[in-house]
């Protein structure tokens, strides 16, 4: 089984590099974007076996405590069976 996170800032916070990516692709010609958003993503595999309720339970809350701060960024967990 593998699960996947996705992490970005939240809407209200600034996005520095989001901001600085967009300005280039707008300079490269790509002036149909007007807004970029940067984050981070993980692709975690799990052991053969692994009680499913339980992965699911330690990838949330590696999610919440380790991979994101819920401070200012927000996640969202996908499972693969």
């Amino acid at each position: 089984m593998k699960a996947r996170v996705y992490v970005s800032y939240k809407e209200t916070v600034l996005d520095p590099q989001g901001k600085t990516v967009c300005s280039a692709l707008q300079s490269l010609g790509y002036t149909d974007i007007v807004d970029v958003r940067q984050g981070k993503f993980f692709e975690i595999t799990l052991k053969d076996g692994a009680d499913p309720a339980g992965a699911r339970k330690q990838i949330e809350e590696a999610a919440h405590e380790v991979l994101a701060n819920p401070v200012i960024e927000e996640y969202r967990v996908e499972f693969l069976d």
